[in-house]
């Protein structure tokens, strides 16, 4: 039976308004946030669509939310979103402002820097230049052993000069302090959090431990919750000193399992995954819903040795394995040819990187030569950590494989990141398998952290290799003010890692994230870090 016209249009209405209120509400759980364009019409041009809740299926947890207490691509992932840098770096590695509005130098060994007067932190508390100080006071309080340490140990002094300007003075005059400061390692945190922070670790807590656990900056997003092992919830942050995040609030999702991760994506329950695995590029590509961002990473996969740990503190050993390596089968079986062979630790971009090193190449006769003259022709017995990256556990495989035929006997051992970061760190490994990306665009945020003494273990020299002379060339390229003259240093100090064998250097990886197509305005810079606050959902 046909309906009254009157009931007809009050039926309609009924329906509009339904439609109204979903949309209003989207976001709230997988179904609203799928990511399908096909139930709305895409915003108009040049208006961003808002709201909604973005979810990554990602990897790895985070190990610390605190911008001071960790030193891994994971966590500096979510605090670029909670905390802000005094500057950054654009898409052409040039400095640009942050929370500071700019900055001079006032002679070779300081810097001044004039502050934004308009940010706040997440919890009320005044941006200034006492906030300023406090944090690099802290980052660089020894007591408190900051992983990002190294970042700022030439730092002297950190003076207030008025409300809103702070002057930073080094030790010596170093070139690149900005891209220093632009690193996740110098996000700011409330003063009223790094307080707490003290008065807990006084008490017999962690330090880091509260910030992490409550993390509070300036950045477009808030902290919300974190499940560990789980999930890491943030909100916009609707009073951000500048243009607001479109969405309304970002989960990251962990998920181990790369297939898991594909179907999430296909089926619409995440809009973004990283890593995708280069086996399931042309999955996601044909999925008809989604596509892949690919980004040339600042990055260095390598296999470290523990070059305090016999045999590993015998160079001859070190070489041996490294010639035994074949990085164009790793490039092409276990990244489907995504990536770049690693001539030395540098990736190609970064300053200070270059072709000029007498890189190590596969070469079993040599391998087998330099084990012979190190007196272990009959091999011995070792192990490979990784942590739960299927690539790393595919090429600790291939490296397992190719030490046989050297009568080399190799376990592998696999553990979650977390703990793989904590126990790499101590020094108790063999052999093992781990990544590094310079998020400074600079050679000094590579070599410094990963090879010099001052940066045994957590900091990032998890090979333990202690080498004075190397040293003593890292730390004039740190002092030089002729970028000719710490380009040369840095390839002086390329060709003495080639040689010593710290480490053996596979490759330079493309980065792979797999996004739903109803998403808008997504990157992942060279460091690996996500840019999210121009990301919008468009249903």
């Amino acid at each position: 039976m046909a309906l009254p016209r009157k009931s007809v249009w009050s039926f309609l209405l009924l329906l509009v308004l339904a439609l109204f209120l979903a949309a209003c509400a989207g976001g709230g759980g997988s179904d609203d946030s799928s990511g399908s364009s096909e139930d709305g019409a895409a915003p108009a041009d040049g208006e961003a669509a808002q709201g909604g809740d973005l979810i990554l299926a990602v990897l790895s947890d985070a190990s610390s939310l605190d911008p001071h207490g960790a030193n891994d691509v994971p966590s500096s992932v979510i605090q670029a979103n909670i905390f802000e840098t005094l500057v950054n770096r654009d898409e052409n590695n040039e400095i640009i402002p942050g929370l500071a509005e700019s900055w001079e130098p006032i002679d070779e060994l300081t810097w001044s820097f004039k502050l934004r007067e308009d940010v706040t932190f997440h919890d009320g508390e005044p941006f200034n230049a006492e906030a300023v100080k406090a944090n690099l006071d802290r980052i660089r309080d020894e007591s408190l052993a900051s992983p990002r340490f190294n970042l700022y140990e030439m730092i002297t002094d950190v003076e207030v000069i008025g409300d809103y300007e702070v002057q930073i003075k080094t030790e010596y005059a170093f070139s690149p302090l900005l891209a220093h400061l632009s690193h996740a390692g110098g996000g700011m945190i409330s003063p009223a959090s790094i307080e707490a922070d003290y008065e807990a670790v006084a008490g017999g807590a962690d330090p880091f431990s509260v910030v992490s656990a409550n993390p509070i900056g300036t950045g477009f997003f808030k902290f919300e919750s974190w499940e560990p092992g789980s999930e890491i919830r943030l909100s916009k942050n609707e009073d951000y000193w500048d243009t607001p995040a479109n969405v309304d609030t970002v989960t990251f999702r962990v998920v181990p399992d790369s297939q898991v991760r594909a179907a999430d994506l296909e089926t619409g329950n995440v809009h973004i995954i990283d890593p995708v695995q280069p086996n399931e590029v042309a999955r996601i590509e044909n999925s008809g819903s989604a596509s892949i961002v690919q980004q040339q990473s600042a990055s260095i996969a390598y296999l470290g040795f523990n070059a305090q740990k016999a045999p590993f503190d015998d160079p001859l050993v070190r070489q041996a394995i490294s010639y035994a390596i074949d990085r164009e089968a790793i490039i092409s079986g276990i990244y489907d040819g995504v990536g770049t062979v690693a001539k030395g630790p540098v990736a190609p971009g970064i300053f200070g990187y270059t072709e000029d090193v007498e890189s190590i190449e596969y070469d079993m006769d040599q391998a087998r030569a330099l084990l012979e003259e190190a007196g272990l022709a009959d091999g011995f017995t070792t192990s490979i950590w990784t942590n739960d990256n299927p690539q790393r556990q595919s090429i600790a495989v291939l490296v397992q494989e190719a030490l046989a035929e050297l009568n080399i006997e190799v376990s592998i051992e696999v553990m979650e990141f977390g703990s793989y970061i904590e126990r790499t760190a101590s020094g108790d490994h063999d052999m093992f398998i781990l990544g590094w990306s310079n998020s400074t665009g600079d050679a000094d945020y590579t070599l410094y952290p990963l090879f010099h003494s001052a940066s045994l273990g957590n900091p990032g020299n998890r090979t333990f290799y202690e080498n004075p002379e190397f040293d003593a060339l890292l730390d004039e390229a740190r002092r030089a003010t002729e970028a000719s003259e710490r380009e040369e240093l840095y390839a002086e100090a390329q060709a003495m890692l080639a040689e010593d064998a710290p480490m053996a250097y596979l490759l330079h990886q493309d980065y792979l994230v797999g996004v739903a197509d109803a998403v808008s305005g997504f990157e992942i810079n060279a460091a690996g870090i996500y840019q999210l606050r121009n990301v919008s959902i468009n249903q």
